[in-house]
C-alpha cells in the first residue's frame, strides 16, 4: 500500500520526464497529498476537516514546513500539533503521514468491501421479508385453507347438520340409581366409597351388562350434590377402555398417564421445534383431575402399565422427562417448565370395572382399591328391564313376551337391545301405510321373528324336573361371574372279564374334571366296598363343557354311586363341591354365582359344602341351599329310594357295610 502511494506521487514527474530539484519534488509530493486526501475524503469535507482542526490557514499558507504542519493534524486527527517541521525533517515527516494514508486506505478498502457484502445480504434479507410478509398477509387474508381444503371443510359442515336419533340402548340407559334394577347391594355399598368425604378407589366386579358402568357415572353426579364430598361442579367422569389402551415403554406415547413430544421427530408445535424445546403431552389422568377415571375392563391392561398407574396414585402427580429439556433454556415457556419441574397434576379417583375373577387382577392394584361386586341378573330383574324400557318407548307388550326375553339373556343391556329390535319389527307392521302409529303393541310373533332372525339361543339350557334318573346329576360351574348348572351322566357295566373293567371320560372337560373322576373312583371303592375294576364305567359331561375346578367331584361321585348301586337320583337338585380320597366334601369358590345358575335352571335345592355355608346369601326365595359334610349326607339328601336293594353277599362281608332290617347303609 505505501509503494502505491509514492507511486501515485511521483506518477506525474515520471510522465513528464522531468528532474526537479528536492525543494520542489517536495512541494509536489505535498500537494499529491492534498490530493489523495481531497480524493478519499472529498474536498469539502477535507476543508471542513481542516477548520475544525485548526489547521485551515495552514493548508493555505506559503510555506512548505506549515503545509505539511497542517497535512500531519488533519491525517492525525490531532489539533494540538503546534511545532512546525524543519525543511530538513520535512522528508522523514511525510514518510509517516504516508505510512497512516496507507493504514487509511486499507481500512477503506476493506470497509467498501464490508459495506459492499453487507448490502447484498442486506438486500438479500429485504427480499426474503417481503416474500414471508406477502404470504402472512395472504395468509391472515384468505388462511391456510385452499380450494381443496375448503371443499372438505364444506363436506364435514354438510355432515355436522346430517343427526339420527339416539340409539336405543344410550336411550333406554337408566337416568338415576332408581332405574337401575337388581344392583341394591351394589349401590349402597359403591355409593357408601365414593360418596364420602375420603372417597376411595374402586374395582367393580360382575358379568358384563348389569350396570357397572352406569351406575359409577350417576354415582358421581349424586356425590356431586353432596356438600361433605370433595366433588366439584365440573368434576368430570372419564371413561376408558383398558383393552384398547396401547402405550410405547419408551414412553413416546402414552395415553393414559401422558408423553413427551420431542421437537424433532414427533411434531411438536412449531414454535417450540424451532427453539428445539420438547413438548409435554398431558394424559387422562391429569383430564381425570378432581374427578372420576373409569377404566373397562382393567384386567385387559398392560401389567407394566398397571404399574406406572399405580405410582400416580400415590403421587397424585405426573412426571416428565426428556432428554431435550434444558432448564436454563429461556425459549422453555413457563408452563413447559412447569410440567417438567413439578409435573402435572392427577388427583382422580379410580374406578375399575370387570368381568375377571379376582384372582386374575394384580395382586397390587387389589390391595389399594376397596372392592364391590355386581350381582347377575335373574330372571325377574330382566322381566322388570324389559317392562321398563317398553314403558320409555311408548309400546305395549303382549303377555309373555317379557319372560320370553328373560330366557335368551341376563344381561340387562342385550335385553333392552332385543326389545328394540321388537320395537322395530312391531313399527314396520302397524306403520305399513308409511306414518308413526297412534300406539305399537310387541307381540310374542315379533319376538319370535326377532329370536329366528338374530339366531339366539335360550340362555339356560338345561332345566331341572321333578323326576329322578339312575346315572344322571346336575352339577354347577361358574364362569365370569355367571353361574351355570351342568348334566353329567355316568353308566356301569359289568366287565367282559373279572378285574378288566375300563373307566371312561371325556377329555374336552378338561385335566381337573378328569382328575375328579378318578378321585370319584377311589371313593367309590372306599364307600361302596365294589372293586372298580369289575365294572367298565363311562362318565360323560353332556356337551362336553370344560369343568376348569375340582368342585364336580361331588356330583362325578353321586353319579357313578348312582350307576353302580342303581340308585335313582333326584333332577331337580343341584349339587357341588371338591371330594376328598376319604369322602369328604370340600369348600369350592362360587357358591353365589352357583346359586344363581341353579335358580336359572329351576333347581330347587342346591347342595354346597359345609365350609361353604358363610357364603350362602340370605333371603333366597323359591330355592333350598343345604350344607353336607360328606357324601353320605349328600346321597341321602338327592336319594329318592327311602330303601335300597338287599346287599350282595359281597358287600354284607365288607366291613363299610352293615345290615339294617331288610336294607341296608353306608357306613363310615
Amino acid at each position: 500500500m505505501k509503494s502505491i502511494i509514492r507511486k501515485l506521487l511521483t506518477k506525474k514527474e515520471h510522465k513528464l520526464g522531468m528532474k526537479l530539484s528536492g525543494e520542489e519534488q517536495l512541494k509536489r509530493q505535498v500537494t499529491a497529498v492534498y490530493g489523495l486526501l481531497a480524493n478519499l475524503m472529498g474536498s469539502d469535507k477535507l476543508v471542513m476537516k481542516a477548520g475544525k482542526l485548526d489547521a485551515l490557514h495552514l493548508m493555505r499558507s506559503d510555506r512548505l514546513e506549515e503545509r505539511v504542519l497542517a497535512l500531519k493534524k488533519i491525517v492525525l486527527e490531532d489539533p494540538t500539533l503546534t511545532d512546525v517541521p524543519k525543511p530538513e525533517d520535512i522528508p522523514e515527516e511525510l514518510r509517516e503521514i504516508e505510512d497512516v494514508l496507507a493504514d487509511l486506505l486499507a481500512r477503506r478498502t476493506v470497509q467498501e468491501t464490508l459495506e459492499k457484502k453487507m448490502a447484498e445480504r442486506m438486500e438479500e434479507r429485504h427480499e426474503e421479508y417481503l416474500r414471508e410478509l406477502r404470504m402472512e398477509i395472504l395468509r391472515e387474508e384468505t388462511g391456510p385453507d385452499n380450494p381443496f381444503t375448503l371443499k372438505k371443510y364444506a363436506e364435514l359442515e354438510k355432515l355436522e347438520q346430517k343427526k339420527l336419533s339416539t340409539s336405543i340402548s344410550e336411550y333406554l340407559r337408566p337416568k338415576d340409581l332408581t332405574a337401575v334394577v337388581g344392583q341394591e347391594k351394589a349401590i349402597k355399598a359403591l355409593f357408601a366409597k365414593i360418596a364420602s368425604p375420603y372417597p376411595q378407589h374402586v374395582i367393580l366386579y360382575g358379568p358384563p351388562g348389569v350396570g357397572k358402568t352406569t351406575v359409577a357415572r350417576l354415582i358421581l353426579e349424586a356425590a356431586k350434590e353432596l356438600p361433605y364430598t370433595p366433588f366439584e361442579a365440573d368434576a368430570r367422569f372419564v371413561e376408558v377402555d383398558g383393552t384398547t389402551l396401547r402405550w410405547d415403554p419408551r414412553d413416546v406415547t402414552n395415553p393414559l398417564l401422558g408423553s413427551v413430544h420431542d421437537p424433532i421427530y414427533q411434531g411438536a408445535k412449531r414454535e417450540l421445534a424451532d427453539g428445539a424445546v420438547p413438548e409435554p403431552k398431558l394424559g387422562l389422568v391429569t383430564e381425570a383431575h378432581g374427578g372420576i377415571l373409569f377404566i373397562d375392563e382393567i384386567g385387559e391392561l398392560d401389567l407394566m402399565l398397571q404399574n406406572k398407574l399405580l405410582k400416580v396414585l400415590e403421587d397424585k402427580r405426573v412426571k416428565f422427562d426428556s432428554s431435550y429439556y434444558d432448564p436454563s433454556d429461556p425459549n422453555v415457556p413457563k408452563y413447559i417448565k412447569k410440567l417438567f419441574e413439578e409435573g402435572a397434576p392427577a388427583d382422580f379417583i379410580l374406578i375399575g370395572a370387570t368381568t375377571r375373577d379376582p384372582s386374575e387382577i394384580n395382586p397390587a392394584l387389589r390391595s389399594r382399591c376397596a372392592e364391590v361386586f355386581f350381582e347377575p341378573l335373574s330372571q325377574k330383574d330382566i322381566q322388570t328391564i324389559v317392562r321398563s324400557a317398553a314403558a320409555r318407548l311408548g309400546a305395549r307388550l303382549e303377555p309373555g313376551v317379557a319372560e320370553l326375553i328373560s330366557e335368551y339373556t341376563v344381561e340387562g343391556r342385550k335385553a333392552a337391545s332385543i326389545l328394540g329390535d321388537c320395537y322395530g319389527v312391531a313399527l314396520q307392521r302397524c306403520g305399513s301405510d308409511g306414518k308413526m302409529p297412534e300406539s305399537v303393541t310387541i307381540t310374542r310373533a315379533d319376538l319370535e321373528d326377532v329370536i329366528q332372525t338374530s339366531r339366539l339361543v335360550p340362555y339356560v339350557t338345561v332345566q331341572a324336573n321333578g323326576g329322578a334318573e339312575v346315572g344322571k346329576i346336575l352339577g354347577l360351574g361358574v364362569s365370569g361371574f355367571l353361574g351355570s348348572v351342568i348334566e353329567i351322566e355316568a353308566v356301569a357295566f359289568a366287565a367282559k372279564a373279572e378285574r378288566k373293567g375300563t373307566l371312561r371320560f371325556n377329555e374336552t372337560a378338561g385335566s381337573m374334571a378328569k382328575d375328579s373322576v378318578f378321585n370319584a373312583a377311589s371313593v367309590v371303592r372306599l364307600l361302596t366296598g365294589k372293586e372298580i375294576s369289575d365294572y367298565d364305567l363311562h362318565v360323560n359331561v353332556v356337551g362336553g363343557g370344560k369343568i376348569d375346578g375340582p368342585s364336580a367331584g361331588l356330583a362325578i361321585t353321586l353319579a357313578l354311586i348312582s350307576a353302580i348301586d342303581n340308585i335313582p337320583l333326584r333332577q331337580d337338585v343341584a349339587v357341588t363341591g371338591e371330594v376328598s380320597l376319604q369322602g369328604k366334601v370340600k369348600p369350592v369358590g362360587g357358591i353365589q354365582e352357583k346359586i344363581y345358575g341353579a335358580k336359572q335352571a329351576q333347581v330347587k335345592r342346591v347342595l354346597v359344602p359345609v365350609e361353604n355355608e358363610r357364603e350362602i346369601p340370605k333371603g333366597l326365595k323359591d330355592i333350598e341351599v343345604m350344607p353336607v359334610s360328606c357324601v353320605e349326607d349328600a346321597l341321602a339328601l338327592i336319594s329318592t329310594a327311602e330303601k335300597r336293594r338287599p346287599a350282595t353277599s359281597l358287600e354284607t362281608n365288607h366291613p363299610l357295610w352293615s345290615s339294617e332290617h331288610d336294607g341296608y347303609r353306608l357306613t363310615s
